[in-house]
């Protein structure tokens, strides 16, 4: 997903809060961990992501690789 994806105005600051939750629960099987990461202001009708003001469109592309190392280590399983 790209910043500039228009369906990322739709998410507000408790669904980033939520997938923030998701990310740091599933990056720790994999030893990613993010304490301080947080919502931080809205810049252009799109929320901030407090880990180097990233976009929330890099929170959902890292959700989205984390969901899929977990799908690979499942399948090796």
């Amino acid at each position: 997903m790209k910043p500039t994806d228009p369906r990322i105005r739709h998410y507000t600051d408790e669904h980033i809060r939520i997938l923030l939750g998701e990310v740091h629960e599933r990056g720790k099987k994999f030893g990613l961990v993010w304490p301080s990461a947080t919502t931080d202001e809205t810049l252009d009708g799109r929320v901030l992501v407090c880990f180097n003001t990233a976009p929330v469109s890099t929170l959902l592309n890292l959700l989205n690789l984390l969901l899929d190392a977990e799908r690979e280590i499942s399948c090796d399983s």
